[in-house]
Formats: structure tokens, sequence, C-alpha cells
């Protein structure tokens, strides 16, 4: 296993891991709130700086770490943090059926709690709790309710609170209730930049920085709180779209924005040397056609797309119901619902697009067309217009579901 290599904190870093002491001048604020750019440093220190003041102010008390999943919390605090904690004498217990770590130093025994907040029905797994403090990972993420009964469980003498995250809109709830109040919440704000993390070498943050344009650039690189506004992708020009690549490719997938009334939009995809091209797509407007498809025209329709290519998984709008379980009566291919967090998947989509690692191909007219006509909704919120989102719809489903899947799915080797 690669162990991570810990370089010198940074000012900012240092400030994170001590705030909390007795000599610090932030010592009497009962939480703390870093924000900023992503690869900023902040979510490892406040992990460590987390443990390590539960241990010096508590012995056998109950603690909380809160993700947008408990499975993204595994990934952006424990897993990061136990082989440093390992390394510098805690013993680290995960009892993975309970969500549960215990960790012992020197005699004293503390346990955390893992939480997923991902939706306004998680406010109940965490309710009943006794806890001296709690960690949330990405805070900006979750919602109110759920937040706000994890603090209401932090009873104890003592209890503080510990929140990271990531930029968003400006009329966020996090942003409006606790970063506009830090004083009045008795919180010590810091605000972090890709500067801020002495691990990062100038190259990657260069490539970083390349990665985003616009409103993203303002969020993820400067780490401000802007509202969206404009074009989706202002950066896809004329000049973005490529020729179909020569054969052979290496697997194919299928990505499909279901529609009756609306229009249907199906992307084929093909891998080639590490990128996957849109190498073909059918869009089928029933307002323009003048008549409606059933499932099984759709599906008939999917099938010319595909003809005799070997398909890895296809990846369907998840709330086309019924149009899933006819792909799957069918029983010639595999499919799955989509991914559908609109915003982080536009997200990851811009960021496919610009990293090079998706092209889209100039014989996929529709998808140029609403690349082009794809706005966010001038409303403060982060919402794009619900119109010409069809074929951005089923590319995004591509991105989340398929590229961004970490799964080997896809093994069968195209031979055509």
């Amino acid at each position: 296993m690669v162990k991570m290599e810990i370089k010198p904190f940074s000012e900012k870093q240092y400030e994170v891991l001590t705030w909390w002491c007795n000599e610090s001048k932030s010592s009497d604020k009962t939480a703390i709130i870093c924000d900023g750019a992503v690869r900023s440093g902040k979510t490892f220190c406040m992990s460590l700086s987390f443990v390590f003041w539960m241990f010096y102010r508590f012995n056998n008390s109950s603690f909380a770490i809160c993700g947008k999943t408990i499975r993204s919390a595994r990934r952006n605090i424990i897993t990061p943090m136990t082989d440093t904690l390992r390394r510098l004498g805690f013993t680290v217990d995960e009892k993975l059926s309970q969500n549960l770590l215990v960790l012992t130093y020197r005699g004293r025994v503390n346990r955390i709690y893992l939480f997923g907040g991902k939706d306004e029905g998680s406010a109940a797994l965490i309710q009943g709790m006794t806890l001296s403090g709690v960690l949330f990972d990405e805070v900006a993420l979750m919602p109110r309710s759920f937040v706000e009964q994890a603090l209401a469980r932090c009873s104890v003498e003592g209890s503080r609170y510990w929140f990271n995250c990531n930029p968003e809109y400006p009329a966020h709830w996090f942003y409006r209730n606790w970063i506009k109040h830090v004083d009045s919440k008795n919180a010590l704000y810091l605000h972090f930049t890709m500067r801020d993390n002495p691990s990062l070498s100038e190259s990657t943050i260069k490539r970083y920085e390349n990665l985003y344009t616009g409103n993203f650039y303002e969020r993820f690189i400067l780490g401000k709180w802007v509202a969206v506004s404009g074009a989706v992708y202002p950066f896809m020009k004329d000049s973005s779209f490529v020729k179909v690549p020569e054969k052979p490719f290496e697997k194919y997938a299928v990505s499909i924005d279901y529609g009756t009334v609306n229009p249907a939009s199906f992307g084929l995809w093909a891998l080639k040397n590490e990128v996957w091209y849109r190498v073909d797509e059918v869009y089928f407007d029933s307002r323009r056609e003048g008549f409606q498809r059933t499932d099984e025209e759709h599906y008939n329709a999917l099938v010319e797309l595909i003809g005799d290519r070997k398909i890895g998984k296809i990846t369907v709008d998840p709330s086309a119901a019924s149009f899933i379980e006819t792909i799957r009566r069918h029983g010639k291919y595999e499919v799955t619902p989509a991914v559908n967090d609109v915003i982080n998947g536009i997200r990851l989509t811009s960021t496919a697009l610009k990293d090079g690692r998706i092209k889209i191909c100039d014989n996929c007219p529709d998808s140029i067309r609403e690349f082009s006509l794809y706005r966010w909704n001038e409303n403060g919120m982060d919402t794009p217009i619900k119109e010409n989102d069809h074929a951005m719809d089923d590319i995004r489903y591509f991105v989340s579901t398929i590229l961004d899947s970490g799964d080997d799915f896809m093994v069968i080797a195209a031979k055509r």
C-alpha cells in the first residue's frame, strides 16, 4: 500500500491543528469553519486536529464524522487519516458493520460514529445520540435539517463543531447562516486556497487551474461563493468537436435521457487510447416528429444505434423505470439507472471535457446544438434552465455513472 507523504504544514493548516489549544488566540471558539478551493489541504489537517482535540479533552466519549454519504466520509477522512494515526501510536479498530471507529491512545479510548447526510431523511439517523463533538466533511452538500440535528446531539460540556466545504452559491443556507455570522456563532473562519497546501507542486496547481473556467473557476480555484450564470459549458466552441476516430475501439457504452413528450437522447460512446468519444447519437423529439414513441419503439431505436457492437453497459435516466424494465426484459444488454446529481454531474462533465477524457464527435448535431444553448437559470440557485438539456443530461449520465464510476464493468473487448 502506498503511504501518504506528509510535508510540513502551512501556516493556515497549523492554525487548524492548534486552534483549540489553551495557548491559541482562538481557544475560546466553539466551532471552526474551513472553506475554499479544491485540493487546498483543509480536510486532512482538520481530521487530525479533530482527533488530537478529542483525546486532549475527553476519554470514553462519542463523536461523529459526517459526510454526504458514509462512503465519502471513509474516502475523504477515514482512509487518509488512519495510517497516520497508527504511525503516531494510536490503535484504530474499525467496525465496518457498525460504521464505528474505536480509537485508543495511551490508555484513553474514544468512539467515532460515521453518518451520511445525503437528504432530509438522514436527520433521523442521528437522533438519540449524545456526542462530544462532530465533524462535517463537505457540509455544503448536506441538508440543513441533518446538520442541525447533529449539532443538537452535542450536549456534552466542552463539545465543539468542525465544518469544511467547497463553496456553493451565495444563497446557500450554510453560507447565510454560518459564514456570514461567524462572530455570533463564536466560530473561527479560515479561507483556503491551493497555495495553503504545501504538498501541491506548482505544476499540479496549474493543472487544476486549467480544468475550470468561469464560475466554477471562481468557486473551485479561488474558493468564492458565487452564483453561476451564462452558458453551462462556455468553453465548448465550434473547434471543440472532433472527427470520429478510426476503428478499432476498445469498448462501447450507451447513455440515455428518456422522454416521451419531451425529447429522448441516446448517446453511443467508444473508448480509444483512454479517451471516450461520443461517436453517434439518436435524438427523437415527438413535437418535431408529430408522434410519440412507445418504450418498444425506443428500444428498437437503441438496437439500431448499437448494431452488432458489444456493449459493456447502458445507463438510463433513473426516472425512466418502464424503459429500464423494457431493456432488462429483452435480456440483451446490461442496464443501470444513472446517477442524477445535476450540479456535481455538470462539474464532473466540465472537468472531463476540459481534460480530454471525453470528446464529442462532429456527427452529433443535437449535442452540438444543445452545448450552444444550455444555460444557467438566473435565479441565484444552482439550477440550469430546463430547456435544450436532453443530450446534455445523457452526457452527464455517462460521465457520472460510467466514466467516474470506478467500476471495471466494461471488460468485453469490442471486435468490430
